[in-house]
C-alpha cells in the first residue's frame, strides 16, 4: 500500500526535486538526493538479506548518514530500531535479547560493541554509506502495511526493562493529519528545528519522519548547542521547534539570546516535564509562547498541547486534547474525574503505540480499549484545560531524556558491599533533573566503588550525579518496599547547591 513514509519521500523528490531535506553543519540534501541515496542503500541491504518484518538497528550520533540508514531501513520492508548511542554493552544486550535485530548500522565505534553482542548480530558502518550517495536515480521500496510495525523505539519503564513502543506508518500519519488540521505552520515544506537525538521518539518520529512526510526542511544538530541553536532558529527560517524544556532555558542562557528575533518560529511546543512559568515568560517576551504539550512515547509523543490562540492567556495548561485525541482524568475505580479534580491522566488518538515489542502483558496493563494509561496525575480546569501535576511512576526526566530508577537501582543493588540504595531525582540547573543515590553500605564499601562500577554498566546519563551514604536504614512502608516519598521529603534539597558529590 501506498499510504507510507517511504511512498511521501519518492512524492517530494519527484514534485521538489531541488530542495533541500535535511541540513546539518551546513551541509544539507536535497529530496532528490535523499531519494536517490536511500534507495542504493535499500537495495543494498535487500541484497545482503534484510527482509521485511526483521529488526535492524541504527545506532550514532545525529547525522546525515544516520537518517538515510533509517530511511532506508523502512524501504526494505524492515523495522527500524533506533538505538541510544550512549548506551553500554550490558544495556544494549538487554535491548537486542528481546528485539532479535539481523543488524545494527552505526558509527564505526560501535564495531566492536556489535560483535560482542549474543545472538551474531551483522554490523554495518555508516560511513560506508558514503559510496552509495553518488549515481543514477534510483527508486526501490517494498511495499509495507500501514498498520504493520514501522519502528521499534525503546523508552524506559517504572520497572526498569526497557520496553520497545511500536509505530506503525498509520499511526504517524495520522498524527501528521490532524496536527496539520490544529496547525497554521504545518504545511508542505514546513522548517523544522529538532535540538534532540534521532535515537529518542522526539527525533526519529516527530522530527525525521514527520518533516518527510511533509516534504519539509529538518535542521538538526550533532549535538545540541544552544547558542549554535539560537542562530539556526534565524538562519533557516525555522517555523517549528520541538524539545524539553531545558532545550529553551538553555538557548535563553546565551548571549546572543536578547537581540535574536525569531520572526518565522510561529509553533514552540515543550513538555517531558513541568515547564516553569518564568521560562515562559522570556520566550513570550520574544512574541513566542512556548506551549506545554502532555505526551508519552505510547501516543506517538503528543496527546494534548495549548493552543497557539490561548499560550499567553494559559501558559501552564495543556490544552484541552486535538480534533482526533481524547485526555480524560479519571479515578482508580475507572470514573471520570469532576473539573478542578485531579486524577490519573488517559489519552487515545491516531497515533496510539501498536503496543510494546514482544511484550502482550504489558500492553495491557497500560493500552486498555484504546487508551493509554500512562500513570502520570493531573485535572482539568474549570474552563476545560488540562493542568499537568506530577509523575506518578518514578522516571526521572534529565534533559529531556526519561532514565528508570529501578534500572540504576538494579544495578547499584548488585555491587557488593551495598546494603540498601534508591535512586531519586536530584534537581540540577543544566538538566532539570539528574539521577542521585542515596546508600546504606557495609564496612569496606564506598561511595566510589558504587561510581566505577554504575561508570562501566551505565550510560553517562544514568550515573547518579550525587551519592548519599547514610548509617540508619532507609525508611520503608509497613509492607517492607522503600518509603520514597519519605526518602525525597529528607533529601529534597539535593543538588540545588554545589557541584554532584
Amino acid at each position: 500500500m501506498s499510504a507510507t513514509v517511504s511512498h511521501a519521500l519518492r512524492w517530494w523528490a519527484r514534485r521538489r526535486p531541488a530542495e533541500p531535506a535535511l541540513a546539518v553543519g551546513g551541509v544539507s540534501l536535497t529530496y532528490r538526493e535523499l531519494e536517490n541515496w536511500t534507495s542504493r542503500v535499500a537495495e543494498s541491504l535487500a541484497k545482503s538479506g534484510v527482509a521485511p518484518g526483521d529488526r535492524v538497528g541504527v545506532i550514532g550520533r545525529n547525522s546525515l548518514e544516520w537518517a538515510v540508514a533509517a530511511l532506508s531501513v523502512i524501504k526494505t520492508g524492515a523495522i527500524l530500531l533506533p538505538l541510544n548511542n550512549r548506551f553500554r554493552a550490558r544495556e544494549l544486550a538487554d535491548i537486542v535479547a528481546d528485539t532479535t535485530p539481523t543488524r545494527i548500522l552505526g558509527d564505526d565505534e560501535f564495531a566492536d560493541v556489535v560483535a560482542g553482542l549474543p545472538g551474531g548480530i551483522g554490523f554495518g558502518a555508516l560511513s560506508g554509506l558514503g559510496r552509495l550517495r553518488p549515481g543514477p536515480d534510483a527508486d526501490f521500496r517494498r511495499d509495507r502495511d500501514p498498520s504493520e510495525p514501522l519502528i521499534i523505539m525503546m523508552t524506559s519503564g517504572s520497572t526498569g526493562r526497557p520496553k520497545g513502543v511500536v509505530y506503525t506508518d498509520a499511526g504517524i500519519l495520522g498524527a501528521i493529519f490532524e496536527w496539520m488540521l490544529m496547525e497554521e505552520t504545518v504545511r508542505p515544506g514546513v522548517r523544522i528545528f529538532l535540538p534532540v537525538p534521532f535515537a529518542f521518539a522526539p527525533g526519529t518520529v516527530w522530527g525525521l519522519m514527520r518533516a518527510v512526510t511533509l516534504g519539509g526542511l529538518l535542521v538538526f544538530q550533532p549535538k545540541f548547542d544552544p547558542a549554535e541553536a539560537v542562530r539556526l532558529l534565524q538562519e533557516y527560517e525555522i517555523q517549528i521547534s520541538l524539545g524539553g524544556p531545558i532545550i529553551y532555558e538553555q538557548m535563553a542562557r546565551t548571549p546572543d539570546f536578547e537581540a535574536a528575533e525569531f520572526p518565522h518560529l510561529k509553533t514552540a511546543v515543550t513538555g517531558g516535564a513541568r515547564v516553569p512559568v518564568e521560562l515562559l515568560e522570556k520566550w513570550m517576551g520574544k512574541g513566542l509562547p512556548i506551549r506545554q504539550l502532555y505526551g508519552m512515547s505510547e501516543i506517538g509523543g503528543i496527546a494534548t498541547a495549548t493552543m497557539a490562540e490561548d499560550a499567553f492567556a494559559h501558559p501552564d495548561t495543556c490544552g484541552s486534547g486535538g480534533i482526533f485525541s481524547e485526555v480524560k482524568v479519571i479515578r482508580e475505580d475507572g470514573t471520570e474525574c469532576e473539573r478542578g479534580e485531579q486524577g490519573g491522566i488517559i489519552a487515545r488518538g491516531p497515533s496510539v503505540m501498536l503496543g510494546y515489542w514482544n511484550d502482550p502483558g504489558r500492553t495491557a496493563e497500560v493500552l486498555k480499549d484504546g487508551w493509554i494509561h500512562g500513570g502520570d496525575a493531573g485535572y482539568f480546569t474549570e474552563d476545560g484545560r488540562l493542568k499537568f501535576v506530577d509523575r506518578v511512576r518514578d522516571i526521572i526526566i534529565s534533559g529531556g531524556i526519561n532514565i528508570s530508577p529501578a534500572e540504576v537501582e538494579s544495578v547499584i543493588g548488585a555491587i557488593d558491599g551495598v546494603e540498601e540504595v534508591v535512586v531519586i531525582a536530584a534537581a540540577d540547573e543544566k538538566y532539570g533533573e539528574v539521577p542521585a543515590a542515596v546508600l546504606r553500605l557495609r564496612e569496606g564499601a564506598t561511595a566510589e566503588d558504587v561510581l566505577a562500577v554504575c561508570r562501566e554498566q551505565l550510560a553517562d546519563f544514568k550515573v547518579p550525579r550525587h551519592v548519599v551514604v547514610r548509617a540508619e536504614p532507609l525508611p520503608r512502608l509497613a509492607h517492607g518496599k522503600i518509603d520514597k516519598v519519605e526518602v525525597r521529603r529528607e533529601y529534597a534539597g539535593l543538588g540545588t547547591s554545589g557541584e554532584p558529590k
